[in-house]
């Protein structure tokens, strides 16, 4: 059977995962392509096919002098070659002509603006690293390619570094945990190709997905789902892997003891993994698309993992039995209080000191909250969402020295011809807006061309004087908007590059409004039908949205004080929070699941100090490495990543070390049989426990083999 097991996941696996690899040929990375349809500048974008013959990107090209001084006619003849050159062997992606060269009002620099036709990511990317293969060229000019298009091919360059550099730093830090908990150089290694077939499944399952339009892949959610697959994958297979040393050395027979170490992990493995995917699912109620594709998309690596780790991993482990161990293997006699080792005399503080260890806790976690305080998650310039230079961040701060920094990405206005002209008198006054064109698609230089109409309207580029990802053009559109608005009759829309980016992040802030409240009750529902209880679940979620809370506050004090990073995406909370949140219940099942099923053998207080006991050095093994994989993401030259890298392995760490191993259990302690209302457990007799936690050490009282019994539940078999 487990031989069958395996050929039948092989079967499954194989011509699946062979399409991983083509994960970046469906990926979409335009802000423009996440938001709805509702939205103003979704409403700009769908309405300018007829004024400039289908969906534009502007790639903004500066140049100045090496030695910073003034551009000589040499240099003004190199750059009109540049345009002519761009011209003649670009002309069929190109929208219209170059407009430019156009020179600073100091002399020093100059500026070319070239738009591409269509929004094809990966076609403009070739096309504006032509642009910067010529124009790096120059011995006495310094060019950079900047604007939306060059900003888009530099978050290519960094998206494609995930199926390699992530990948590997992932697999790498993973196997150094598994060879250092494990001690062995087998059993690693079959973890992770166990969760590198996860993985494999899951990609191309996401991939097929993605090409027939079902969900929305972007490159973030591509580095999101690899390392969730691999840190989930490997938490399973923890789980999964203790339990079955521990039945071997209770079962001399390999079969029988994977057959009770499956039947053991099964309703944990799937209950938190279930708990994960569900939370996952609530983003599918999000105004992005982008949201809206994680949530299946993370839910599908989930239920990958759940797939390898409860099929594959205990067929292969049962084929093997004990040499996957070696050279430690687990000797067949029964497992002792001496192999809980320092977690007993964790429980045994927590017996003693309930009280004092849960008031800290709470305290420590409420001061680390604080930090809240230094926390800016209203959104973050694309210019300055990388890690280290970038091409386009060097030619966004040149232009802002010698420009408008928003030439190039204009605001668009689109508003009825009858009332365009009182529009442009209204805007002109807008503070931070630096010149009103009315568009007329045709070259510059035409005698006074009229402006293009299209269905009765026409469109207004408004230029901007701050960097068009910026916090002050965002405040220069939100004043656009009213002021046009308010103009009546003239029906008219604001929208552009910068528009984009304003209505991604007010969507993102309405999403965790809305999506935040209602994971945490699809968790509690679900951690309510797990326990049977009203209780526990209360105190559970109250524990992670504490250590939410306070993980958030570390991370503030850390992005603006430590890493100086310019602020935080506005989803960058509802991430962190489903993930956290997620992942953070997960350890509290796996303690809280033991804990009720010792509690109803031995009573309340010793059933939760021994659940911790023996749930404590795997689940903190499994926190590390969850931790470890998610770290991984900040070796990708994003701010976002990072932030997300950081928020997540600290607040994993945080809730396994502190949070489930002592906060949990203490207050656990404390309410008593209370934990448990209103289910069974809440009314059974205070029986008197056979065995005590005292000192890290079991009452010799009734021997190894009874306390055997009492953990493993030998005595139901």
């Amino acid at each position: 059977m487990p031989a069958l097991l395996v050929v039948a996941f092989l079967a499954l696996a194989g011509p699946i995962g062979s399409l991983a690899g083509r994960t970046a040929e469906v990926q979409e990375n335009d802000n423009a392509a996440y938001l709805p349809t509702s939205a103003e500048s979704t409403q700009v974008d769908r309405r300018l096919d007829g004024f400039a013959g289908g969906t534009t990107l502007p790639a903004v090209i500066v140049y100045t002098r090496s030695d910073g001084g003034a551009l000589t006619e040499t240099d003004r003849s190199v750059v009109s070659r540049d345009v002519d050159a761009i011209y003649a062997n670009q002309l069929p992606v190109l929208a219209g002509p170059p407009v430019g060269p156009v020179f600073s009002e100091d002399g020093r620099a100059a500026q070319v603006i070239v738009e591409y036709a269509g929004d094809d990511p990966e076609k403009v990317r070739g096309d504006i690293g032509w642009v910067r293969d010529r124009v790096h060229g120059h011995e006495e000019l310094t060019a950079h390619v900047t604007g939306p298009g060059g900003v888009l091919a530099d978050l290519l360059v960094v998206f494609d570094t995930i199926n390699g550099v992530l990948l590997a730093v992932t697999a790498g830090v993973v196997l150094l945990i598994l060879v250092a908990v494990y001690r062995s150089p087998l059993l690693p290694l079959l973890v992770l190709v166990s969760a590198g077939a996860a993985l494999g499944l899951a990609n191309g399952t996401v991939y097929l997905l993605a090409k027939n339009d079902l969900v929305t892949l972007s490159g973030q959610t591509q580095g999101i789902l690899d390392v969730l697959v691999l840190g989930a994958g490997t938490d399973y297979a923890l789980l999964v892997v203790s339990r079955y040393r521990e039945e071997l050395r209770r079962h001399e027979n390999r079969f029988d003891a994977m057959r009770v170490a499956w039947r053991a992990s099964v309703e944990p493995v799937l209950a938190s993994g279930g708990t994960v995917i569900l939370g996952l699912l609530c983003l599918l109620i999000s105004d992005l698309a982008s949201n809206r594709g994680l949530g299946p998309v993370a839910g599908i690596g989930i239920a990958c993992a759940l797939l390898s780790m409860l099929v594959f991993l205990p067929a292969v482990l049962a084929l093997a039995g004990r040499v996957v161990f070696w050279p430690f293997p687990p000797a067949h006699r029964p497992w002792s209080a001496g192999d809980a080792g320092i977690w007993a005399r964790v429980a045994a503080l927590v017996g003693r000191r309930s009280r004092a260890v849960w008031a800290l806790t709470v305290v420590v976690l409420a001061v680390l909250s604080l930090g809240l305080f230094r926390l800016e998650a209203s959104g973050i310039p694309q210019t300055e969402s990388f890690v280290g230079q970038t091409d386009s961040q060097d030619g966004q701060r040149v232009l802002g020295e010698h420009f408008p920094a928003g030439a190039g990405s204009p605001a668009i206005i689109l508003v009825r011809a009858e009332r365009s002209e009182q529009v442009v008198f209204a805007v002109r006054r807008v503070d931070g807006v630096a010149a009103v064109v009315p568009f007329t698609g045709t070259p510059a230089g035409d005698t006074t061309p009229a402006p293009m109409m299209v269905d009765g309207y026409v469109r207004l580029d408004v230029t901007l004087r701050a960097a068009p990802d910026s916090p002050a053009a965002d405040a220069a559109v939100r004043e656009l908007r009213r002021v046009a608005h308010g103009i009546a009759g003239a029906d008219a829309k604001v929208g552009g590059f910068t528009a984009i980016n304003l209505d991604v992040q007010d969507t993102a802030r309405r999403d965790r409004t809305v999506i935040i409240p209602v994971v945490l009750v699809v968790v509690f529902l679900i951690l309510m039908l797990l326990l049977r209880s009203v209780v526990a679940p209360v105190l559970l979620i109250a524990t992670v949205v504490l250590s939410f809370l306070a993980t958030l506050g570390v991370s503030g004090v850390m992005f603006r004080d430590v890493l100086g990073f310019a602020g935080a995406d506005s989803s960058y909370p509802l991430f962190a929070f489903v993930f956290l949140v997620a992942l953070g219940i997960d350890y509290n099942i796996f303690l809280m699941t033991r804990i009720r099923e010792e509690a109803g053998r031995r009573g309340h207080r010793e059933g939760t100090l021994l659940g911790l006991s023996v749930t404590g050095g795997v689940i903190t093994s499994a926190g590390v490495v969850l931790a470890a994989t998610f770290a991984a993401l900040g070796v990708l030259p994003l701010v976002f990543l990072a932030e997300l890298a950081f928020t997540v392995a600290f607040g994993v760490l945080l809730d396994t070390l502190i949070v489930r191993s002592l906060l949990v259990p203490a207050v656990t302690v404390e309410l008593g049989r209370w934990a448990w209302w209103p289910g069974r457990l809440s009314n059974a007799p205070v029986r008197r426990a056979r065995l005590a936690l005292e000192g890290g050490r079991h009452s010799r009282a009734d021997g190894a083999v009874s306390e055997s019994k009492a953990v493993f539940g030998q005595h139901r078999r």
